[in-house]
């Protein structure tokens, strides 16, 4: 059916390409090149990103409009094979591409805004108010990008003052009580220097209700922020761009209601303790560029700072087992400097060298309540009693927290090539070869500490007065990573806008440290402690920490701008070869995620992107991506999970529009109007490792009216237009089963305003 699936795609891009060359009129039928409108100097790559042999796509401000792109959770599907899963709060940005992805610590797929990496994914889901253009690039960006680039590379663009000036107004509202509004101004006080500043406000009344707490919102928020920008021209070869923005946020989040795996039987979110999500978050830039007349020197140096704060019932029942808090401050300062020639040559090549250092102080307590400690009560009484122990205990404190402080400190420094010889052994035939030589050393200084005060007894009566026991296990931990991270690639132009190439590079993602993984042990030295011949638990490397993720990327791919700029099409074929991939899971007893290494995973599978403007008002669109990524090799030692596929990894993707634009009579107050409509889909997703558990193929309908003239729009919107339900998110935890089901229906209106 796939393979059906893809060949009729084709035929229909052939037979419409045979089509409209002999019957659209040539010059009034144009696909716009974005990257010809919008001219953005890359630090790192010489020529326009669909000259070069990778996969990308790319969206331009009105791309983003026409499917309601306003944060980085709402690219799934309109990319090919990319899925972020909508769940959790902002602090939940789990991207998956090609069957690499992460929901817990270091990503998989980079995050650049304006040439500064975004190192931690707790920052990735931010507002997109003033964002001017989005690029995602599939497969490992290693060689240029480095770590945690293994899967692909998203960036994001904001507008530039010197292309756009005047003040932006945008307010809008929608049901379930959500509202925004936002004002940037773009200022061009003259030939040398142009700055922007503005702000946003967001409310979000909600889609959930929490059963247990009145029906109370759970999902309820709101946030504000800010961004300037200052380029500064001192002269006809030097550009210095500053950017500073601010985000706060505070919100409900992870409605997670129980579900019954073998009925299907859903219930909504049911806890007695309210979660919540708050951040802080700062970042700023210095990009400062150097044009010589064959070169471009660049340095950017980038700084964030996060500070948040989470709070969930851990247990996401109506019963009193355990909480979980994490407060995070974080401050990562980083620095690249690039080399690389200036405009098209035979010999193209570009060096450089990255740096960075992130602070990372982690306060994560646990508090164990009174079902939790009657759980921990009866384990101890257990495990005496399998020694032979006539005793048994009684904990009789109502609460006990677990406190978790952890310094996690980590630095890192590349260096790395990449050459490109163009007219390699023919004319049109180009080659590119580069490496890069990348280290990075992780540190923990841990210290966990729990007090329980219990009541033993013999034969019934009691032995004494009560004692209270302390554990504490602490330490400190290092480990350090070196990689060489190859890029070999071959290009064949036709003509300046089609090519066809291949490519083979390497990608890693960085190891870590399970942070949440100390309750578990507090409880496993309980428990041995309390086992007359156990020997004591204590914190290991090997316990608490996980190895770097591996993978090769192969692929074949072309771009194609066909029926003289009326039809653009990319394809690519893909085959990817993961090793020691990390793998999310809960700890055995449920008290605390972990990451752990899964042996080797094969994901294979290929994607095809078509715009076609079909006549003066209509544009057809269509973004498809399939993926089969599966386990080779995974033995947890409870189960071997060898040829099961991925979790989190949906085996298709599919984007379907049309914009149709009605041009306005010249005595009418508008200029024209525009309809988009777009059908995304994804499915069928994998929860678990065993494939016990599903969210077969979905989709969604999202429609956009908009009036527009030169100074005023006005849209009409919704999102999910037949009300579809599926699962977002899925987990199993403490022997319940959980799920975040889709958001509703949703209707609103934006007013935006340009003076």
């Amino acid at each position: 059916m796939r393979k059906r699936f893809l060949t009729l795609l084709l035929f229909v891009a052939v037979t419409f390409y045979g089509a409209s060359a002999k019957e659209l009129p040539v010059d009034t039928l144009k696909v716009i090149d974005i990257e010809e409108v919008i001219i953005i100097a890359s630090p790192k790559e010489s020529r326009k990103l669909r000259e070069q042999a990778n996969a990308v796509t790319l969206l331009s401000q009105q791309d983003m409009q026409a499917n309601q792109v306003k944060s980085i959770k709402n690219l799934t599907s309109i990319v090919p094979n990319i899925f972020i899963p909508d769940y959790g709060s902002r602090l939940t940005s789990a991207i998956y591409i090609r069957g690499v992805g992460s929901r817990i610590n270091t990503p998989s797929v980079g995050l650049y805004v304006d040439n500064v990496p975004f190192i931690d994914k707790s920052a990735f889901d931010f507002n997109y108010s003033d964002i001017e253009r989005i690029d995602v690039l599939r497969g490992p960006q290693g060689t240029l990008y480095g770590r945690n680039s293994m899967g692909g590379l998203i960036r994001v663009h904001t507008k530039s003052p010197f292309n756009y000036q005047g003040t932006d107004v945008k307010l809008s509202a929608a049901t379930y009580n959500n509202y925004n509004a936002s004002l940037t101004h773009y200022h061009r006080i003259s030939e040398k220097f142009a700055f922007s500043a503005g702000g946003f406000y967001e409310y979000a009344g909600g889609f959930f209700e929490n059963a247990t707490l009145d029906n109370k919102k759970v999902d309820k928020g709101n946030a504000a922020g800010g961004r300037m920008r200052g380029i500064y021209l001192p002269g006809e070869n030097l550009k210095i761009d500053f950017s500073l923005s601010y985000e706060y946020s505070d919100e409900g989040g992870y409605a997670y209601g129980m579900l019954d795996k073998e009925t299907g039987k859903f219930q909504q979110p049911a806890y007695n303790d309210e979660s919540s999500y708050y951040r802080n978050l700062l970042n700023s830039g210095l990009n400062i560029q150097y044009q010589g007349t064959n070169f471009l020197l660049s340095s950017v140096t980038g700084f964030q700072h996060l500070k948040d704060h989470m709070f969930i019932d851990n247990d996401f029942t109506s019963a009193n087992v355990f909480t979980l808090g994490q407060k995070q401050k974080q401050s990562t300062i980083t620095e690249e400097i690039t080399f690389r020639n200036r405009g098209e040559r035979r010999w193209e090549w570009v060096v450089g060298a990255f740096g960075f250092y992130q602070w990372l102080k982690t306060d994560a307590p646990v508090n164990f309540k009174s079902q939790g400690l009657a759980m921990i009560e009866n384990q101890i009484n257990k495990a005496m009693a399998e020694a032979g122990a006539p005793a048994t205990v009684d904990i009789i404190e109502e609460e006990m927290p677990v406190s978790g402080l952890y310094d996690t400190p980590s630095m890192g420094a590349a260096i790395f090539h990449q050459s490109t010889i163009n007219d390699f052994l023919f004319k049109g035939l180009s080659a590119t070869i580069g490496l890069r030589l990348d280290y990075e050393k992780n540190k923990m200084t841990h210290d966990t500490q729990a007090a329980m005060s219990i009541q033993a007894y013999m034969m019934g009566r009691p032995m004494g007065s009560p004692r209270t026991y302390e554990y504490i296990i602490d330490g400190k931990e290092s480990v350090d990573y070196t990689q060489l991270l190859p890029k070999f690639a071959l290009k064949y132009d036709f003509d300046k806008q089609n090519n066809i190439y291949a490519s083979a590079s390497r990608g890693y993602r960085s190891g870590g440290y399970n942070l949440q993984m100390f309750s578990d042990l507090i409880q496993a030295k309980m428990m041995s402690e309390s086992k007359p011949g156990s020997d004591p638990v204590e914190a290991d490397a090997k316990t608490i920490s996980y190895k770097p993720e591996y993978s090769w990327n192969y692929e074949v791919g072309s771009h194609l701008t066909l029926a003289k700029n009326k039809l653009w099409t990319d394809i690519s074929v893909f085959f990817m070869d993961t090793k020691d991939q990390q793998i999310a899971k809960f700890a055995p007893s449920g008290l605390g995620r972990m990451m752990e290494n899964a042996g080797r995973s094969h994901s294979h599978g290929g994607e095809i992107s078509i715009k076609a403007k079909v006549s003066n008002p209509l544009t057809l669109n269509i973004n498809y991506g399939y993926t089969h990524a599966t386990f080779r090799k995974y033995d947890d030692n409870e189960s071997n999970y060898k040829g099961k596929y991925v979790p989190f990894v949906p085996q298709n993707t599919l984007n379907a529009g049309a914009e149709y634009v009605i041009i306005a009579d010249k005595t009418s107050l508008l200029d024209e109007v525009r309809i988009n409509v777009n059908y995304n889909a994804a499915g069928k997703i994998y929860w678990t490792e065993a494939n016990d558990a599903s969210q077969k193929f979905y989709g969604t309908l999202n429609w956009r009216i908009s009036a527009i003239t030169k100074k005023v729009q006005v849209d009409v919107w919704a999102r999910n237009f037949l009300d579809k339900e599926y699962t977002t998110f899925y987990f199993e935890t403490m022997g319940n089963s959980f799920r975040q089901q889709s958001k509703p229906m949703q209707v609103g209106m934006d007013i935006r305003c340009r003076f």
